[in-house]
């Protein structure tokens, strides 16, 4: 089993690509501009990054990111791309996820060789596994938790996303969970704002949620938004799971690595996470990181659902990747003995019945939270009528039967193909 951490890239230089792989493996290790007299080789074999492979790609005519002229060598006429593979022993920085990131995503960015650079996956030994407990409840504790043993867990989002007071909020619920929605979440915006401050609206929703739990033996699950300072988080975690709360939200790039671990540690409840801010890691071709490296990290961090977007979405996002990226969250992360770790990809942004048969035929699973704002409120039978469309939906998609043919016999279904397709 390898104690090495490894980390690919695509990169693209005008200089020699082994020379620019060099350089990225001293930065992030051992070396430095210019070799040091206590730079020794017996230093350099224990801690310097080794170059593990190159596979040398297509070369372009002018740099994909701004670069200053006086930074390429002279006489250069081409920028070179190429798939890099680096290596690090453990022993550099430990299972430290904060020190992982400082490792395979720091400095090397920013050096002069390089008009792009983009971190697509990692590779980590299970030292790391034995230092983050990762996912408490992920895809098969959601489950439990919900009462969802099947099919995926139909959900929303409170929507405006700032403006309603905890009683508008509650309203809101309370049609929601008549209308027999399993997943409830605030928007990310939402936390804990002076109009409508988090304990206010536990107080407000979980009565609500409560009282259909024992009238009908469902308890939907809502994802409580309580990012904040650690403290914060901390004690409001333990009023939502007081009021018998099943789920707490953060936005994990806005309390960061160290805040979603420690929260872990504390949780007691399944842990939501909302990639807010993800699309300026991403965005780019030539700059950032790919959701195959990102999501590892949280997935250590303890997440047990994490937003991998949705079909024919309403940002910029192509299909395949929203693909990519709920396969990746149901993948092992670890060989045996430390294999699992898997979380639950949470489909959203522009989602209606229209997606399903698509969502299901590409991924090939039901286990994934399918958020729909519009897709249910707008509906025109209303939240009960959007509720039962997605079901109908996915009944469909799982059966292999045509949406098209299933809905001649369900009216919900039919009426959301007519409102929701383009």
């Amino acid at each position: 089993m390898s104690t090495r951490i490894h980390a690919r890239y695509l990169i693209e230089t005008p200089y020699p690509v082994e020379h620019a792989a060099q350089v990225m493996a001293g930065e992030q290790s051992s070396g430095t501009f210019t070799r040091l007299a206590n730079e020794t080789d017996a230093l350099r074999a224990a801690h310097g990054a080794v170059v593990e492979n190159i596979e040398t790609l297509e070369a372009v005519g002018a740099p994909s990111l701004p670069m200053r002229a006086d930074l390429a060598p002279q006489g250069h006429a081409l920028f070179q791309r190429a798939l890099v593979e680096l290596s690090w022993p453990l022993e550099n920085m430990g299972p430290s996820l904060p020190n992982l990131v400082s490792t395979v995503a720091g400095n090397l960015f920013e050096l002069k060789e390089f008009s792009a650079l983009k971190l697509l996956d990692i590779d980590l030994p299970s030292a790391f596994a034995g230092a983050y407990p990762g996912p408490q409840f992920g895809m098969s504790g959601t489950r439990q938790l919900t009462g969802i043993t099947s099919g995926p867990l139909i959900g929303t989002i409170i929507k405006p996303s700032v403006g309603l007071s905890p009683t508008e909020t509650a309203d809101m619920v309370a049609q929601l969970v008549a209308g027999g929605i399993d997943f409830i979440k605030d928007d990310e915006l939402q936390a804990n704002g002076p109009h409508n401050p988090l304990r206010a609206r536990v107080d407000a929703i979980m009565p609500i949620i409560n009282a259909h739990a024992e009238r009908t033996g469902k308890k939907v699950m809502y994802a409580f938004n309580i990012s904040g300072d650690i403290d914060e988080m901390r004690a409001q975690h333990d009023y939502v799971v007081a009021a018998g709360g099943s789920c707490v939200m953060v936005a994990v790039n806005s309390v960061g690595l160290a805040g979603v671990a420690h929260l872990r540690r504390h949780c007691q409840v399944a842990l939501h996470g909302h990639r807010a801010g993800w699309g300026m890691l991403s965005r780019s071709p030539h700059l950032g990181m790919a959701f195959d490296a990102y999501h590892k990290l949280w997935r250590l961090a303890g997440v047990d659902h994490i937003h991998v977007n949705g079909l024919r979405n309403k940002f910029s996002e192509e299909d395949a990747s929203v693909i990519n990226s709920a396969r990746a969250c149901q993948a092992a992360m670890f060989e045996a003995p430390a294999a699992g770790y898997q979380i639950m990809p949470v489909f959203s942004s522009g989602q209606s019945a229209s997606q399903v048969a698509d969502t299901y035929q590409a991924l090939g699973n039901s286990d994934l939270i399918y958020c729909c704002g519009g897709g249910i409120m707008a509906h025109p039978g209303g939240i009960s009528g959007g509720v039962a469309s997605l079901r109908q939906a996915w009944q469909a998609a799982m059966a292999g039967i045509p949406l098209a043919t299933y809905a001649r016999e369900h009216q919900e279904l039919a009426q959301a193909m007519e409102t929701f397709s383009v």
